[in-house]
């Protein structure tokens, strides 16, 4: 585990620490995928504003992860999840996991729902360990992805 941190919402002047995350974290599926993949070019002002974004924060205030989740009928949406790549390794991904799981629950959400792109081959093995269960394999948006869903 890493040293400390805490999760909190995220703030518009969190945008930029987001942003730079993301590109950090997915920087390098770039040259699998053949493009950015979706998490870099994402609107993070807008899920920003919707509160649908937590940051993972150490006690100096300096961004290591967040996680962009909202609820949609029955389910939580894990839409995004990325830790800076000093951070990798140290259980943030599945701290930030953990926290939008407890918020689902505590929403009296049945399950969650994520998915990922079929070239992030660490992903394929982490969400199974973490409890998800592969559901469907489709392109959407012009990317190849996989979706997985794990009951609460």
């Amino acid at each position: 585990m890493t040293h400390n941190f805490e999760i909190r919402k995220a703030t518009p002047r969190d945008e930029n620490s987001v942003r730079l995350c993301a590109e950090d974290a997915y920087e390098q599926y770039v040259a699998a995928i053949g493009k950015k993949p979706a998490p870099m070019v994402a609107d993070f002002g807008s899920l920003i504003a919707s509160g649908s974004v937590y940051v993972a924060a150490e006690t100096d205030a300096e961004l290591i992860g967040f996680i962009v989740f909202y609820q949609k009928d029955d389910h939580f949406m894990l839409e995004n999840v990325a830790v800076r790549s000093s951070a990798a390794g140290k259980g943030v991904g599945k701290r930030l996991i953990t926290f939008c799981e407890e918020k689902a629950k505590q929403a009296g959400a049945k399950r969650i729902k994520l998915y990922t792109n079929e070239k992030m081959s660490e992903n394929l093995s982490i969400y199974p360990h973490l409890g998800y269960q592969e559901t469907d394999r489709k392109t959407e948006d012009g990317f190849n992805r996989v979706f997985f869903e794990k009951s609460l």
